[in-house]
């Protein structure tokens, strides 16, 4: 009877995000990709929304409303991908360090094609969703193999 409920509770990897995926959709898409693109989303959407409010209640100029809606949103999006994606034990000093390389990294990116694009008359919305695609795998591999590299660790 106890081996019965034990195989009915979910497994490490399963209460992990993207652990909820079929078997074989597992196999060819990491969890950590998942997991990464849906905090991305979630916190892309907290970034459009404090720059909608930015935009509609300042008149500050683009770069600026974009930076700090992205600079809110990024600090958000690293908290939720270290403890919820990729469960980093790591010291924060030097993983927040390397992560900042990468956040600068995009965001130079984010606000150079967006306010280009927008310049060269794309709607602004528009350029910004773009921006923010051209920089999502990008991020991503850096997350992965640059911020929270898995590490082997010796027992205890």
């Amino acid at each position: 009877m106890s081996t019965e409920i034990q195989a009915d509770r979910p497994t490490t990897s399963d209460r992990h995000i993207g652990g909820w995926l079929p078997g074989p959709v597992r196999r060819f898409v990491p969890r950590e990709l998942v997991g990464f693109a849906m905090l991305s989303g979630f916190t892309f959407g907290v970034d459009l929304a404090l720059l909608w409010l930015i935009r509609h209640t300042t008149s500050l100029p683009v770069p600026v409303a974009v930076s700090l809606a992205y600079v809110s949103a990024v600090a958000l999006n690293y908290l939720l991908n270290r403890t919820l994606n990729f469960r980093s034990h790591a010291p924060m000093g030097r993983e927040s360090l390397r992560y900042a390389v990468v956040a600068a990294t995009d965001y130079l990116l984010t606000v150079g094609l967006t306010t280009g694009l927008a310049a060269a008359g794309v709607e602004f919305w528009t350029s910004r969703l773009v921006s923010a695609v051209a920089v999502a795998l990008l991020v991503y591999v850096a997350a992965r193999w640059f911020v929270f590299p898995k590490r082997q660790h010796s027992p205890s």
